[in-house]
């Protein structure tokens, strides 16, 4: 047990050091590419180093992998190079009683990291997109989920008569949407002119988003600025509203999975599908993130694989580049387990803990064959 707890100490030592190495190395690159971003805005190196903060902390959270498969290589390098490790295998202990107490710290940090880390990064992905938003003074369009249905709201532009053009806001409300965010059911378009408040109310049965216009059936409109605007209201049978909403960017509004706390996520999962739209990316995204800490053991085993040996000359430095090479090719395995996850084409339970698992027992499996004893 004293064994153990001093090898979990001495990875979660090489961890953090890495971490805070890398860390290091990603804020001086965002901070630069923040003063270039914004460089007409003039938001100073202050503004940029905020920005920076804020930005930081998903990439490094999306790395994780590899300083854990880092940490796990410099821990065995350090044990091998000190002759603990022959120490350590010479009492009797197997390779497989070593690996355990850095692969469950990996395990502890990644639940810490799912725990704690994950809405620390939701937080601050908002607050920077707020941030970008307010430099850029970009109204946008934005999409919300309730219990009462769909909200989007978008920009109106419209040419007045003597050529100039007007800007005001339109606001949308539909009980539901296909899954592909192009059509809108049971929708309400409230329009509101600059400067004057509402001006028309439209309700529709369907709403179908076309090429620069929604396509309206079973129209009633009603134009707010009369005094009594239902006995001026008109029903038609089809109308069309100009906009330059796309279903890409409806979809791309409700935010990237990881700016999602993931106690939340669950809920926000329940709201897109009660909307009518496809939740698949979240939901691949939150198996994900409940496989980290097993992904996490997962590197450091694979770290163990190549490195948990006594090495010297030249041999060492091929093991190193292997280990991490192979660290690498598992991170990008799990990338690619994503994508197909998103497309649907396999399971989000599939996409988030097979990578892991094959890892893992992969490199249980290297170990059982190179063990003495």
């Amino acid at each position: 047990m004293i064994l153990s707890s001093y090898v979990a100490r001495r990875f979660l030592r090489t961890f953090l050091m890495v971490a805070a190495i890398f860390a290091a190395i990603l804020f001086l690159i965002d901070i630069v590419e923040q003063i270039r971003r914004f460089s007409e805005q003039e938001i100073g190196l202050s503004g940029a180093a905020g920005l920076s903060i804020l930005n930081i902390t998903g990439s490094f959270y999306s790395i994780m992998p590899l300083i854990t498969v880092l940490a796990g290589i410099a821990l065995f390098l350090n044990l091998s190079r000190s002759s603990e490790l022959v120490a350590i295998r010479a009492s009797g202990r197997s390779g497989i009683r070593v690996l355990a107490a850095p692969a469950v710290a990996a395990a502890l940090t990644g639940i810490l990291a799912v725990a704690i880390l994950n809405p620390m990064v939701a937080a601050t992905s908002k607050r920077y997109d707020d941030a970008v938003a307010r430099i850029r003074s970009d109204g946008g369009q934005t999409v919300s989920l309730s219990e009462s249905g769909v909200w989007l709201r978008q920009a109106l532009r419209s040419n007045s008569p003597d050529g100039s053009e007007t800007t005001g806001q339109m606001v949308i409300r539909a009980t539901r949407a296909s899954p592909d965010a192009t059509t809108l059911y049971d929708a309400t378009f409230m329009v509101f002119a600059p400067d004057q408040g509402p001006s028309r109310r439209i309700e529709a049965a369907q709403a179908r988003l076309g090429s620069g216009a929604w396509q309206l059936s079973e129209v009633k409109e009603w134009p707010l600025t009369d005094p009594n605007p239902e006995a001026t209201a008109r029903r038609i049978p089809q109308m069309e509203l100009p906009t330059d909403l796309t279903a890409a960017r409806i979809r791309d509004s409700f935010g990237r999975p990881e700016a999602i706390p993931i106690w939340q996520l669950p809920q926000f999962i329940r709201g897109i599908e009660r909307a009518g739209f496809s939740a698949q990316r979240h939901k691949v995204w939150f198996q994900m993130e409940l496989a980290l800490p097993l992904l996490m053991a997962a590197m450091v085993s694979i770290a163990a694989v190549f490195t948990m040996r006594h090495m010297r000359g030249r041999k060492m430095g091929m093991l190193v580049l292997a280990g991490f090479g192979s660290g690498i090719g598992l991170f990008f395995l799990r990338n690619l387990a994503q994508v197909l996850g998103d497309n649907g084409d396999i399971p989000p339970i599939l996409a988030g803990w097979a990578p892991p698992v094959v890892a893992l027992l992969f490199a249980l499996g290297a170990l059982l064959r190179l063990e003495d004893g």
